[in-house]
């Protein structure tokens, strides 16, 4: 391998080494996603649990992502399937740009679109963000893309029975020919041909697909979460499934994602979606989901907290839960101002039942508004207090016009303040928003009464400052530290 290939690796110390040398060996779960490991003798990258036989270590070197070992001009292992594996754990260490750059990747930036306008949604130059890609991630932007792309493909190949140009243009190709160029360049081999030695998919069981993430993953608390906070119409949880209405493009459409322990994934089932917009929709049950948390550095972290401790300890793998979307989440923040979980959630209800779009289904009966939907409807008589139906208004409003944005992957800090800059918005509900909408595991709402009660309970006379300072050491997990004192008080 040359020089020039060397520097795209990490460059890791000798305690890391023997991290991952560990890991590689024992075929840890908990790894999975956060290194792959390249070969020299035989040109191909694995993920850290490859059932392949094992490589001397002194033929492996490490690499930040699939991307980075594409651009070493090493290939995809048939075995392990690297595009199985679950993403980079929210790149620790990384600049936050870079974080926000490959949120918005993942989610098909640029599939259609520039470097040139990625960049300038992280608020940086483009050569400035190939320089950042280059010393954190060790590709370049379109080169994570592209190996993105082409994973995808892999996966849907494997998984599905779609025909190979309807999976070539849901995987992000532009033409069918752009994608056989890229699988026989990267496998050596056809589509077709590769298709052919895989099992084949149950099309009578719809589009799904195998998401993985690290365990452990604290399922059944996920499910609780949304559970309490299910919109009637939009959303149903039973003992182990969730399932929505979707809508994206012109047609709403339906998701079913339950849980395969064993195989350290969940499972997704698509319907009535276009194959095109598959992308975006992976992507968006990935944030709703958290799948790409890295919870032993959660754990880590908050773990050593002595008011955490025990719940950590108790409760592992608990994730944060988002959205669909950012708007859905602003509207069930606003409805949840000073009312119960129960009481926002039957508000929300009514207001999907007036102005969501209605499907064709028996229990999930509404798509949930958008909008442009819910700034045009008439909110009397739901009782919703005059003051909320002003702020939805104007915030739906503002959001159909473009002049409020609030879109993953964007500044905490900006998102905060152009909530702040809206009626009847404070700054427990501007991070509620961030903290789910957006997704982001350091918004922290300080206001909550919770978090402070639980605090209390180890030092009694303190105050909302205190909780603020005593939250610094949780960062940059603060939100999963929220998550973590809300289950804290559920279990009393």
């Amino acid at each position: 391998m040359s020089a020039v290939l060397e520097l795209q690796a990490i460059e890791p110390t000798a305690d890391q080494v023997a991290l991952y040398e560990r890991a590689r060996l024992s075929r840890d779960p908990r790894f999975d996603g956060r290194f792959f490991v390249g070969v020299r003798t035989t040109g191909i990258y694995c993920r850290p649990i490859c059932p392949a036989p094992q490589p001397k270590a002194r033929n492996v070197i490490y690499y930040h992502s699939a991307a980075a070992a594409a651009a070493a001009g090493l290939r995809p292992c048939l075995r392990c399937r690297p595009e199985a594996a679950p993403d980079s754990a929210a790149w620790i260490g990384t600049e936050a740009c870079v974080r926000r750059a490959l949120k918005l990747i993942r989610g098909g930036a640029l599939n259609s679109g520039s470097t040139a306008a990625l960049a300038e949604r992280v608020g940086i130059t483009d050569r400035h963000l190939r320089r950042l890609f280059a010393r954190h991630v060790g590709a370049s932007p379109r080169m994570v893309a592209a190996t993105q792309r082409l994973l995808f493909a892999r996966q849907l190949l494997r998984e599905t029975r779609l025909p190979i140009g309807e999976l070539a243009l849901a995987a992000g190709f532009k033409s069918i020919r752009q994608f056989n160029t890229a699988f026989r360049t990267a496998f050596n081999m056809a589509p077709g041909e590769y298709r052919r030695g895989q099992k084949a998919a149950d099309a009578a069981a719809g589009l799904r697909l195998l998401l993985h993430y690290r365990p452990p993953y604290a399922w059944q608390e996920m499910l609780d979460f949304l559970r309490l906070r299910a919109v009637p119409g939009v959303e149903a949880v039973s003992a182990d499934t969730y399932r929505r209405v979707i809508c994206l493009g012109d047609s709403p459409g339906f998701i079913s994602v339950r849980q395969l322990p064993q195989k350290h994934c969940l499972q997704l089932q698509v319907q009535g979606v276009d194959s095109s917009l598959l992308t975006e929709v992976v992507g968006r049950v990935r944030t709703l989901f958290d799948l790409d948390a890295s919870p032993d550095a959660v754990s880590e972290v908050l773990g050593r907290d002595r008011l955490l401790a025990r719940i950590v300890a108790a409760k592992p793998g608990l994730r944060l839960p988002g959205a669909w979307e950012p708007f859905e989440l602003v509207v069930r923040a606003v409805l949840g101002q000073q009312v119960s979980v129960k009481a926002a959630r039957t508000l929300a209800g009514r207001i999907v039942q007036r102005c969501g779009r209605r499907v064709d289904d028996a229990e999930l009966s509404h798509a949930f508004p958008s909008a442009a939907q819910l700034a045009a409807a008439n909110l009397d008589k739901l009782g919703i207090t005059g003051r909320r139906i002003h702020t939805l208004r104007h915030i739906a409003a503002a959001m159909a016009a473009g002049e409020l944005s609030l879109a993953r992957g964007m500044d905490m800090d900006d998102c905060v303040r152009q909530l702040l800059a809206q009626p009847g918005i404070g700054p427990w509900t501007a991070h509620y928003i961030a903290m789910r909408g957006l997704s982001e595991p350091d918004a922290f709402p300080q206001g909550d009464l919770g978090l402070l009660k639980a605090l209390q309970r180890q030092r009694p006379r303190a105050g909302a400052k205190d909780l603020l300072a005593y939250a610094e050491a949780w960062r940059p997990w603060r939100a999963y530290a929220v998550m973590y004192l809300w289950n804290l008080l559920a279990a009393k």
